[in-house]
């Protein structure tokens, strides 16, 4: 064997996609040492995302200090690549449900203002390119504030700003887009969406992410009905239809304001990231690829990143190994989807602490055995040669 990949995303709470990566590497390299290992931290464009990309291509994280989802300052911060030309926002950087605590938490007042703030202090830096990852929000504004942070007007009768939130959508009359930041008109927006809820409705952002960002079933309904509202007036104003638009209710419609006033194209997460660290020309002429994430189970076909990075694996026959820190009993789908075989690297009954403090040891451990492994069955296959 003379050249693995190896390319696991984060393994939450517990390991960075890079200290996966080295993990893995460090416990390959015990039994393997004249094997050529190429490491790509990956992620499916949720949390990590920004940290995966800057690891995987010699980038850098800048902060910044945005308006948080409450309207009060936080800590914020953004990617640029190693290219010098793209920046990487996690809207949940500026916006995030963790942002706020889960008995002050109202999507009737949280606002995307700041996730506007990032992209515009990206542009300050001339980037050409702009990848958003937009999970984990804690709006439900239809990205309203966002492009009010960028200049765009959202004015009520009286020509005045609407207040931020959902709630505020309600007094919506008029967009005026002509004094919105002309950078953007430059700029090249790839959104990492892995979800295709409408904006409104049974499946829209108020119904089904509503209830865990704190809105009540009364907020619900008014909600999505300023949603509506909101969108009937994009469409008379911009010009653009973006209701049933799929993927347009993620993170709280933060996708259809995307798509309405911004260059933005809707793309899986797993998809932009392995595009963005050139995974598929590391993975062209390796002999095996090692993959993984914290946990893997049914829902890990949809999207995630061990089946991206399958997929662009098998490409190339290449076969796909699966690390995990936690197997259910339903994850087997995934030998349907290009990985080959899966070890969980918890070495026997332990608290879930004790799990995740002892995560690169044990993902260290695990990559050694595995490594004794292939080392036994190439010696015998040598013999029977």
């Amino acid at each position: 064997m003379k050249k693995i990949v190896i390319a696991p995303d984060s393994f939450k709470e517990s390991l960075t996609a890079l200290e996966a990566a080295n993990a893995i590497e460090e416990g390959l390299k015990e039994v393997l040492p004249d094997c050529e290992f190429v490491k790509v931290p990956m992620a499916d464009g949720g949390e990590g995302t920004v940290q995966s990309l800057v690891d995987a291509t010699g980038g850098q994280i800048e902060h910044a200090t945005v308006t948080g989802p409450l309207g009060d300052k936080v800590k914020g911060f953004y990617g640029l690549l190693g290219d010098g030309k793209t920046a990487v926002i996690e809207m949940a950087a500026a916006s995030g449900l963790e942002l706020i605590p889960r008995k002050k938490r109202d999507p009737m007042i949280a606002t995307t203002f700041g996730t506007g703030e990032l992209i515009s202090i990206a542009l300050d830096k001339g980037v050409e390119r702009i990848i958003i990852g937009i999970g984990g929000s804690a709006t439900n504004d239809g990205g309203a504030g966002m492009v009010q942070a960028l200049g765009g007007k959202l004015v009520d009768q009286d020509g005045v700003d609407i207040p931020f939130g959902g709630a505020g959508l309600a007094k919506l009359e008029r967009i005026d887009l002509s004094t919105l930041d002309i950078r953007l008109a430059n700029v090249k927006v790839d959104v990492a969406c892995d979800v295709d809820n409408p904006l409104i409705g049974p499946k829209g952002a108020s119904a089904i992410y509503g209830p865990q960002k704190g809105a009540t079933p009364e907020q619900i309904e008014l909600l999505d009905a300023n949603l509506a509202h909101y969108a009937s007036v994009i469409k008379r104003d911009v010009g653009k239809d973006i209701q049933d638009v799929p993927g347009a209710g993620a993170a709280g419609g933060l996708g259809a304001g995307l798509l309405a006033f911004l260059p933005a194209k809707l793309k899986r997460g797993g998809d932009l990231v392995i595009e963005a660290t050139k995974l598929e020309e590391a993975v062209r002429d390796a002999d095996l690829v090692i993959t993984g994430e914290g946990g893997i189970n049914h829902q890990t076909i949809h999207g995630k990143t061990p089946i991206c990075v399958a997929n662009t694996a098998k490409k190339y026959d290449v076969p796909v190994i699966a690390l995990a820190g936690s197997l259910t009993n339903d994850y087997t789908n995934v030998y349907d989807h290009g990985i080959d075989a899966i070890f969980s690297i918890v070495p026997g009954a332990v608290t879930l602490e004790e799990a995740l403090e002892a995560g690169y040891e044990n993902m260290k451990n695990t990559s050694r055995n595995l490594a004794t492994v292939i080392h036994i069955m190439k010696k015998r296959s040598d013999v029977v040669s």
